[in-house]
């Protein structure tokens, strides 16, 4: 959500200035999808953002345990679901394009685990 908040914002921006909007609307607007299946978007089988924003922020950025971040209100079946996403994805991260830095914690170089990493669930 952060990251859409930001591309209307620089393109806020740019209409101020008279410039054609540096980002597409429509990659703002429509719901992100992997396009694995016909029709398919990411809310289909993710919890809604504002809870999977909330869960990500207190788990990677804040860097809390799982029990911390269930502590936190959270239900334990999305937590569980959420933090085994972000940690088999780790190689992904390792081989993503860099990007900018929107928040205190960086992947790759503030947030490092071994790719082999399993956490006991």
């Amino acid at each position: 959500m952060l990251v859409w908040e930001l591309a209307r914002w620089r393109n806020e921006i740019a209409a101020k200035r008279g410039e054609t909007p540096p980002i597409p609307v429509n990659s703002i607007e429509n719901p992100p999808r992997a396009e694995l299946r016909p029709d398919q978007k990411d809310q289909d089988t993710l919890p809604p953002y504002e809870i999977l924003d909330a869960i990500l922020d207190a788990y990677v950025t804040r860097n809390l345990g799982r029990e911390d971040v269930i502590s936190l209100g959270f239900d334990t079946e999305t937590v569980d679901f959420v933090t085994r996403l972000v940690d088999h994805a780790e190689w992904k991260r390792r081989q993503g394009a860099i990007g900018p830095k929107i928040s205190g914690m960086a992947f790759g170089r503030d947030r490092r685990l071994p790719i082999t990493y399993r956490p006991n669930l």
